[in-house]
């Protein structure tokens, strides 16, 4: 990405940032008891809780590593609670404005509004509490997601194959290495052939990922035909080379606009991520340029960290399709937006012959929090005939 796109790219985040954070402030400053020492702490509290990421993100460059560590963190569990603020203060003051007009709300609540207030003010910082922790609790426990599927071709010696794939792990300052080892503990204990790793398994800065050795964890892996992977949109946020770099010395074969044909039986298909244009300047290859020269008699199973283009990979041929990039919103009501960006947001569908699956990912981007959606491994066991 050039450097003015960033730039403006950046501003328009913090601008919108900002003015979310100072909507909640607002409406949350009147809601609390009258005294000084009510007003200092709300205000010193909110001004730390809503500038924790931008301090961490900014200070990884000269702040020691673990501090930067405590203000990334604490600052995307901030964006979570952020997020249910902003919701619920715009539902209130949509009720307030509509009883403005139809004058709807009961006496005992509008004659002693002042107490009203503070009681919906503790109410909703103990409920979006409670529902934040839910949601992290949630996100750090991945379940098997087991699907069972049949290719119609036949692979000489071979009549299943048992893949192991997880998407959106983004490996970092917010997702460690002791995650990363109980992720692998359930897929080794799945015992798959092969394992697919559908992208942004880095997050942007590989920094802490080199400091703590993370991606030793991946060398614990075991599957007899290897692991496979692909870049994602974050590899290329960050250095993709230096990225797929490490991944290749944690004994990770990439797949990067390339394919590898298995066993004599059947293919694996990696392609850059969708944004690679945007971040290198450089285009990744198409789906006929990269199928063309393949014995199409045998299965092809394709890895594409972003679902677009299910239309076009039905038509050219593609058996099972594998993607990663939504989180399926990660949490709700994101998922309605995921919804309607991506034809298939989370889940499995079949076009014709082809099969394809997005996963909701392992990991995730920002809070160390779930809501609506569970982390997964995909579980993949194809039957060929």
């Amino acid at each position: 990405m050039k450097t003015s796109a960033a730039i403006v790219f950046i501003s328009i985040v913090l601008i919108i940032y900002s003015t979310v954070n100072y909507y909640i402030f607002i409406r949350g400053y009147q809601s609390i008891p009258d005294g000084k020492a009510w007003s200092i702490t709300y205000i010193g509290l909110f001004i730390l809780l809503a500038s924790s990421f931008i301090i961490g993100r900014f200070g990884m460059y000269f702040l020691p590593e673990n501090i930067a560590t405590i203000f990334i963190r604490v600052g995307s569990f901030w964006m979570a609670f952020m997020l249910y603020f902003f919701l619920l203060v715009v539902l209130i003051d949509l009720i307030r404005g509509i009883h403005q007009l139809t004058n709807f709300l009961p006496s005992f609540i509008t004659l002693s509004m002042d107490k009203t207030k503070h009681v919906l003010f503790f109410i909703s910082v103990i409920s979006i509490g409670l529902l934040v922790l839910g949601g992290h609790i949630n996100s750090l426990n991945p379940r098997i997601k087991n699907l069972n599927l049949t290719i119609s071709k036949k692979v000489e010696g071979r009549s299943n194959l048992q893949i192991a794939m997880i998407s959106d792990l983004h490996l970092g300052y917010v997702i460690d290495r002791k995650y990363l080892a109980k992720v692998i503990k359930k897929i080794n204990e799945l015992d798959p052939d092969l394992v697919l790793l559908a992208g942004d398994m880095l997050d942007e800065d590989i920094k802490p990922v080199l400091t703590h050795h993370m991606g030793r964890e991946f060398q614990k892996l075991k599957a007899p035909l290897g692991t496979l992977a692909i870049t994602g949109n974050h590899e290329y946020i960050g250095n993709a080379d230096r990225s797929c770099q490490y991944l290749e010395e944690c004994g990770i074969k990439l797949l990067r606009d390339s394919t590898l044909l298995i066993d004599n039986g059947f293919y694996i298909i990696g392609r850059e991520d969708r944004d690679k244009k945007r971040y290198s300047g450089r285009d990744r290859k198409s789906i006929a340029d990269l199928i063309n020269h393949l014995d199409q008699s045998k299965p092809l199973i394709m890895l594409d960290h972003q679902p677009f283009e299910l239309e076009e990979k039905a038509k050219a041929g593609i058996d099972l399709s594998l993607h990663g990039h939504t989180h399926h919103g990660q949490m709700w009501p994101i998922n309605y937006i995921t919804q309607a960006i991506f034809n298939l947001s989370w889940g499995y569908e079949k076009r014709g012959n082809s099969h394809f699956y997005v996963s909701s990912g392992v990991g995730g981007w920002g809070p160390r929090v779930r809501i609506g959606n569970r982390p997964e491994i995909v579980f993949l066991d194809l039957a060929f005939e």
